[in-house]
């Protein structure tokens, strides 16, 4: 699996607010879950709903063992111009590529000393991009983005979180879905995994 990590931390990038809410959502529906509290409120995430591997990935990163928990997410099948671009990193050909699937997970450490440190931050991705390498997905992307992260849950804190983008090609929409997928539940898995917890 290709798997790079990159920072976007500088005055203008945005800043992930935990707990959010969309204003622009008169249901109101389109607000931060935590899952960790409220197992169940999955049934209240139409992008799990719709996507099984997805509702499966923010299961197991929420569950209680987990370093990690989550605040946003989403998936959906790649535009033109995404597909190109992953083509292009993944080094393969349009007819080996016909079709692309992504997803983000914001996610946060636990830990409060890795969540206040940008330092601590990039070990755990430069450990999570090495145990990522040698899988076997040829046609699968990680992508993490550790951005300024204000989280007020218990009390105001602030650090930084990781966008997890997961995207995978294929040689037609469902090839394209079943390859993101299955990065998708090996990249939670090192997560959750004691190697690279403890490494």
């Amino acid at each position: 699996m290709l798997s790079e990590w990159s920072a976007e931390c500088s005055a203008d990038d945005p800043v992930l607010v935990v707990p959010w809410s969309d204003p622009s959502d008169s249901t109101g529906n389109r607000r931060f879950i935590d899952l960790r509290e409220n197992p169940y409120d999955l049934d209240h995430l139409p992008e799990a709903e719709r996507y099984p591997p997805l509702m499966h990935a923010l299961r197991a990163l929420n569950a209680a063992r987990s370093p990690v928990f989550t605040a946003k997410c989403d998936a959906w099948p790649l535009d033109a111009e995404e597909l190109a671009a992953l083509r292009v990193n993944l080094d393969v050909l349009a007819d080996e590529a016909t079709d692309g699937f992504g997803s983000y997970i914001d996610i946060l450490w636990r830990e409060r000393s890795i969540f206040a440190s940008f330092h601590l931050q990039e070990q755990m991705l430069h450990r999570l991009t090495r145990h990522a390498a040698p899988l076997e997905h040829p046609y699968a992307l990680l992508d993490c983005i550790i951005r300024p992260a204000m989280v007020d849950l218990t009390g105001p804190q602030e650090g930084f979180a990781v966008s997890l983008y997961v995207k995978a090609a294929g040689h037609d929409e469902r090839a394209a879905e079943e390859n993101w997928a299955s990065a998708l539940d090996a990249v939670v898995a090192v997560l959750r995994s004691k190697d690279f917890v403890l490494a």
